[in-house]
């Protein structure tokens, strides 16, 4: 596997994660302590997290698939993306396990 599909994923898992959090901080905002400008923040942020998430399914899904994962991690992988934080310590194992199978830039890549 080449280091783009690991690289691609990654930083698909933080922009995803970063913006599952901001987007809760900003529900919590508008919903239990009503502060006013709360509602165009969470507007424009879940937007954004919609659809940047459905990019991180495809680069998850692509780099699940060239993996060999089981169903079930892949939608462990792929559901990350939806709770809090759970995307920043999928990313970090899922990067240590798929680490060895990526091959040094330069090297023909095994199918």
């Amino acid at each position: 596997m080449k280091q783009s599909v690991l690289t691609r994923y990654r930083a698909l898992a933080y922009v995803t994660g970063v913006l599952l959090v901001l987007l809760t901080i900003g529900v919590i905002a508008k919903y239990v302590l009503e502060i006013d400008g709360a509602a165009g923040f969470t507007k424009v942020v879940s937007i954004a997290h919609g659809w940047l998430y459905v990019v991180y399914l495809v680069f998850a899904f692509d780099l699940g698939s060239k993996a060999k994962w089981p169903l079930g991690k892949l939608a462990w992988v792929l559901l990350a993306g939806t709770i809090p934080t759970a995307a920043f310590f999928v990313e970090r194992k899922v990067s240590r396990e798929v680490a060895p199978l990526v091959v040094p830039s330069g090297e023909p890549v095994k199918v």
